[in-house]
């Protein structure tokens, strides 16, 4: 069984505040019309490489949103987990509630990142179950500098480098064993390639769509309601 671990428990600190904003975490802003968590989980509904989701969620949204996933026929929304303190803590809350018996891939996704496909799912939980670990990636277009003491210490070689995006998928007990040896309080923690990568394991990389954003500002917001109109 292939699972989602759908993380969505940040208070979304960086989202200004303003009328449409104020006391709601970003994942439940409304995006034309609809809680942007719930633009998340559609396409992990759709998905034939997923077949359980499981949302991460501050415990106080928790009451009801299962019922609220169901009206949205979103039917492999399984389990509603509290988060923790920080990102690598919600993530691994939501691991240890996976039945190790049946799990074979967990793919790790943003629940504010409304935009991925069931392509570039469908094709990193293959390149997991091909090589172990993958993750999906974007070219990086701006030039980039490596800088220090307020100064310019080199320009980096930007073919070289990637965006790194979710879902992020790994063979249960692959991950299960990254954060087992991790230290979940460390808020530094937003990545779960980085945790694998420190066990030696390989991780492939697949090419995505750069309209995979995440929304943390208001600017986010509104770019994400131009992508939906375009």
């Amino acid at each position: 069984m292939n699972i989602a671990i759908i993380a969505a428990a940040g208070a979304g600190t960086r989202m200004a505040s303003g009328a449409r904003m104020r006391h709601r975490p970003k994942q439940f802003l409304l995006l034309a019309g609809t809680p942007v968590i719930f633009h998340t989980l559609k396409p992990f509904q759709e998905c034939a490489s997923i077949h359980e989701v499981i949302v991460v969620l501050p415990a106080e949204e928790s009451a009801g949103f299962l019922s609220m996933a169901a009206k949205f026929g979103l039917g492999k929304v399984a389990r509603i987990v509290p988060g923790g303190a920080t990102r690598a803590d919600s993530v691994k809350r939501g691991l240890m509630s996976i039945r190790s018996a049946t799990a074979e891939i967990v793919a790790v996704h943003d629940g504010v990142r409304p935009f991925v496909t069931v392509d570039d799912i469908s094709s990193t939980v293959a390149a997991a179950e091909a090589d172990g670990a993958a993750i999906l990636v974007a070219p990086v277009t701006d030039t980039i500098k490596q800088v220090g003491d307020q100064a310019v210490v080199k320009t980096l070689d930007r073919t070289a480098l990637r965006r790194a995006l979710t879902p992020q998928c790994f063979r249960y007990e692959l991950l299960r064993q990254a954060y087992q040896r991790a230290d979940v309080n460390d808020p530094s923690l937003t990545d779960e390639s980085a945790l694998v990568e420190q066990l030696g394991q390989r991780v492939s990389i697949v090419e995505g769509s750069a309209r995979n954003i995440k929304i943390t500002t208001a600017e986010d917001l509104e770019l994400a309601e131009a992508l939906l109109k375009g």
